[in-house]
């Protein structure tokens, strides 16, 4: 099995946690909870890494950029999910902890890095 690059990247990896976590959670709900919120939520986290790693197999800066903030999107769609699984009272006040420390790390990480391919693809343009 070959280890590609994408894999390296501290924000795949944390993107990794974090849906691992989030799975690891609602795996656990009652079916109802589970089917209805539990399954857009492992949805929303896991295509966080998801588009990552597509996003670097297409090559160019332009495109990594664009599933990046695909990925970014599907953050904020995984916070929406987290806040509505505490107020419905399916995550603990530890488990909401937990995800969103994770959050707090991977979000500035992820804009930080759409920020650098833009600026990456500007300069390969512009040569």
């Amino acid at each position: 099995m070959t280890n590609s690059k994408f894999e390296d990247l501290e924000i795949y990896q944390l993107a990794e946690k974090l849906s691992d976590l989030i799975w690891s959670i609602v795996i656990k709900w009652d079916s109802f909870p589970k089917n209805t919120v539990g399954v857009q939520y492992v949805d929303a986290s896991d295509s966080i890494g998801s588009n990552i790693s597509e996003g670097y197999g297409k090559g160019s800066f332009a495109d990594r950029s664009r599933y990046a903030k695909i990925s970014r999107g599907s953050l904020f769609e995984t916070i929406h999910w987290t806040k509505k699984s505490k107020r419905r009272n399916l995550l603990t006040d530890k488990e909401f902890k937990e995800i969103f420390d994770i959050i707090d790390i991977l979000l500035p990480k992820l804009s930080s890095y759409i920020n650098y391919l833009d600026e990456s693809a500007k300069k390969k343009k512009y040569k």
